[in-house]
């Protein structure tokens, strides 16, 4: 069924937003818009699952994902959070293979779907939007390998620490994104050895946690320090 004027108003409402298509006229976003759904998803529930054909691009609207894999006995790596704005399956548009990973609504969420073959053929006609793609993808490799040297080599303190500070971006007050022990999960660490360091960054006086998941930074300073003061 041909989307209709009003439907195409939410699917430029749902793409308007994305950086990879931020210079594009409307004209250009109509395009785009009519190989577009929406889809929204409740807390808890799977976008896909490593192994789903892929062929499909994925925009966060609105609401947080978690993208994970599992490991043989099941115990759960997390990868990224997606805040909206951000893409997901975008590799399986240039590959055969399937979906690599999984991807699961942290909060009740809407994404923008966009059909991979069609998408392509656009991003022949708007070389502009393939290079913020590569852009984007480059970034997120220099990010895994930042990761992957963190994991390896700085202390489970430091990681704590910057990840931290990086969840405020610069809030002296804000709340965890993800589960104690989603983030555990990420940094690479267990739970139990998050909250020990969470709660010797409180026993000094830098942080205050408020409930299971809101932070108040005392001193941005003295957190940014604190991981290399254990090192």
């Amino acid at each position: 069924m041909k989307c209709d004027h009003n439907c195409l108003d939410d699917h430029i409402s749902c793409v308007q937003h994305v950086p990879i298509f931020a210079n594009l006229t409307r004209d250009e976003m109509l395009e785009i818009s009519e190989i577009a759904s929406s889809r929204s998803y409740k807390k808890g529930e799977m976008i896909y699952w490593a192994g789903d054909k892929g062929g499909t691009l994925f925009v966060l609207h609105t609401g947080r994902v978690k993208l994970f894999r599992l490991n043989e006995n099941g115990k759960e790596q997390v990868l990224r959070l997606v805040e909206p704005g951000d893409f997901i399956g975008e590799l399986s548009l240039f590959s055969s293979l399937p979906l690599t990973d999984n991807a699961q609504a942290l909060e009740d969420s809407t994404m923008c779907v966009l059909q991979g073959e069609r998408l392509k053929e656009l991003m022949v006609k708007y070389p502009s939007i393939a290079f913020k793609v590569i852009d984007e993808l480059s970034r997120r490799l220099q990010k895994a390998e930042n990761r992957i040297e963190a994991i390896s080599l700085e202390s489970a303190a430091k990681r704590v620490a910057d990840a931290l500070i990086e969840f405020s971006g610069g809030r002296l007050e804000f709340e965890l994104p993800m589960t104690k022990g989603d983030l555990s999960s990420h940094l690479g660490i267990s739970q139990e050895t998050l909250s020990r360091h969470l709660a010797a960054l409180q026993d000094e006086g830098l942080i205050e946690m408020k409930g299971h998941r809101r932070i108040i930074i005392k001193d941005m300073t003295a957190l940014e320090q604190a991981g290399l003061d254990r090192q």
